[in-house]
Formats: structure tokens, sequence, C-alpha cells
């Protein structure tokens, strides 16, 4: 809340220069934005890289449900569901950034490694994670 203040004493509006020391005190009571010269101007935008469509497939005829988990969608087990075609191929296509990326296939609340992938790397829970580079 702003405090009212007492109107000034005919003493204090007569017109002399102010003191080194009063005058860094002095505040001014309208505000006014930056100059054009005080204005930042905000760095350009970084373009990010297009996505990519990028395909996932796992052949599981047996299954019931499958997903897809990775670092891309935070190894969340619902979120990425893939759909079973009539030979039994399960399939997803994510829009990715170029980069590398560590994911499993979760099949009937299991993990499964993608046996077809190009490298592994291990993870935290002893089993193997699959790579997938996308360019």
């Amino acid at each position: 809340m702003a405090k009212k203040l007492a109107p000034p004493v005919k003493s204090e509006v007569k017109k002399k220069a102010p003191a080194k020391s009063e005058a860094k005190n002095k505040v001014s009571v309208k505000e006014q934005g930056p100059m054009k010269s005080e204005v930042k101007k905000k760095a350009p935008a970084k373009e990010k890289a297009p996505l990519i469509k990028t395909q996932f497939e796992l052949n599981a005829p047996e299954a019931r449900e499958v997903f897809l988990g990775g670092d891309f969608n935070n190894w969340d087990t619902q979120v990425t569901p893939m759909k079973k075609d009539k030979n039994g191929a399960w399939k997803t296509t994510l829009s990715l950034q170029p980069g590398r990326y560590e994911y499993r296939f979760f099949v009937d609340n299991t993990w499964v490694s993608d046996l077809s992938c190009a490298g592994c790397v291990p993870n935290d829970f002893g089993t193997m994670n699959c790579i997938i580079i996308v360019k």
C-alpha cells in the first residue's frame, strides 16, 4: 500500500541544487519506463531442430498390450501405447528431435528389450536399455 506524503513545506520547495549526498537519495515521484537506450534487446530465439518421425516396432503376437517407455517420455509406462497390426507386430511413431534416446517396451506389465536395436546400455535395474540415434 502506498503511503500518503505530506505536502512539501514552502522552505523545501525552493529551487536549489541538491548536494551530492542528497541527489543519490532523491526519488522521482513520477516513474517512467526505461529510455530506449536502456531497453535490453532479447536474444534471438534458438531455432529448434526439426522433429523427425521415428517408428518403433516390436514383434510380439502373443502380447495383450504394449507400451513404449524411454527418456523421451520420462519412462511413463502408460503414455505411449503401441498398436498391433494383423501380423502381430506392435508399432508406434513418435516425433523426436535429433539426439540419442534410451528406451524399452513395456509388454503385459513387464519390461522387454528391443532385440533388433543396434546398441544397448546397462541401466540402474541390472538390465539393458536400448539405444536409438535420431538424425
